[in-house]
């Protein structure tokens, strides 16, 4: 017999609060023309994206994260203090250590909560929302603070015609916490490592630093470029067009509603022809509110979920109660798709 007492939290968990945070700069896609060989056309029509927001050098990663944490507490209607935990998924965080969770709790006014990073690309926030959902449950945390964010503007390689148009910057967060009924549904995630090379960084830092030159890629000047993100677009596109549907097909299952329960759907904000796609082939009514936030913020990675659940519910076209799929697929290649209600 375990002398060990149960873990005991609360039995449901849910979304209380969410902020969002973008970068002053705007950038449309002529800026992006000045560095490739393409059209504001061509950029519409394969990804849907019209502008994207760019960091300023004062809108790193901790303080992008601060602005948003800061509207998500307000909204969920707690103190930092009450904070038990920090899970920030980034990408685009370039110290190996110590995490930048530990900096955000720390600036946010968190006390001495639990705080770490986690990389899962654009399912990070799945992820992190899947970890606070059992912290919660399990009892190791009442409130816990899940962001994303990313400023991936970092690692674009802007002479690159497949990707340069694709990336933007941005932070968003969410509060979760206790509930007295079922508010988030079953995690559907997973991995394909097979497919792990269809997103990659170009260069690994260790090559970057102290690698063998001739090795490295090198800019139009005859000068190495800075590692950046590169994908191999067809075959993601297909993955996530046809494997990913079924993944938020199960996540509905899971859930125990059907596609006519739903008031909201919000994807990953990875291409306006993957989000359009995946509407087809899942069948959703013509009710169902579906995220379109690329065109203007462009992908934020790990931020694009809760960054466009920010917006669809400050501009109305959502609302508090609403019964929304999320779902989040990229590098790894991983994936995680849940039912929530929206805060």
């Amino acid at each position: 017999m375990s002398k060990i007492k149960p873990s005991k939290g609360a039995p449901y968990a849910r979304i209380l609060g969410v902020g969002g945070y973008r970068p002053t700069r705007v950038v449309p896609n002529e800026v992006i023309l000045e560095t490739i060989d393409s059209s504001d056309e061509w950029i519409r029509s394969r990804s849907g994206i019209s502008t994207r927001h760019w960091a300023s050098p004062e809108e790193t990663v901790t303080a992008m994260s601060v602005e948003a944490s800061g509207k998500a507490i307000a909204d969920a209607g707690i103190t930092p203090e009450q904070i038990g935990a920090v899970v920030v998924s980034t990408v685009s965080h370039f110290k190996q250590t110590p995490a930048v969770a530990t900096e955000i709790a720390d600036k946010i006014g968190a006390g001495k909560p639990a705080a770490f990073d986690i990389s899962a690309g654009c399912a990070g926030f799945g992820y992190g929302l899947t970890l606070a959902k059992g912290m919660i449950v399990e009892g190791s945390a009442e409130y816990v603070l899940v962001i994303g964010v990313e400023r991936l503007s970092d690692l674009t390689d802007l002479e690159d015609r497949a990707t340069a148009f694709l990336f933007g910057d941005g932070a968003g967060a969410v509060v979760v916490g206790p509930s007295d009924v079922p508010h988030i549904g079953p995690t559907v995630w997973g991995s394909e490592g097979d497919k792990s090379e269809t997103i990659k960084q170009t260069v690994p830092w260790n090559e970057f630093h102290g690698g063998d030159v001739s090795k490295l890629p090198l800019n139009e000047a005859g000068e190495i470029k800075f590692p950046a993100i590169t994908q191999e677009g067809q075959a993601v596109f297909r993955w996530a067009v046809f494997e990913m549907a079924k993944v938020a097909q199960q996540a509905m299952d899971a859930a125990g509603i059907t596609a006519d329960d739903l008031d909201v759907f919000i994807p990953h904000q990875a291409n306006m022809r993957i989000i359009d796609s995946m509407v087809k082939t899942l069948k959703l009514p013509e009710h169902v509110m579906v995220a379109r936030d690329v065109e203007t913020t462009g992908n934020t990675s790990a931020a694009s979920i809760p960054l466009a659940m920010e917006r669809l519910l400050a501009t109305g076209k959502a609302k508090s109660g609403d019964t929304a799929l999320v779902i989040g697929f990229g590098a790894g290649l991983v994936y995680a798709a849940t039912v929530v209600t929206l805060p």
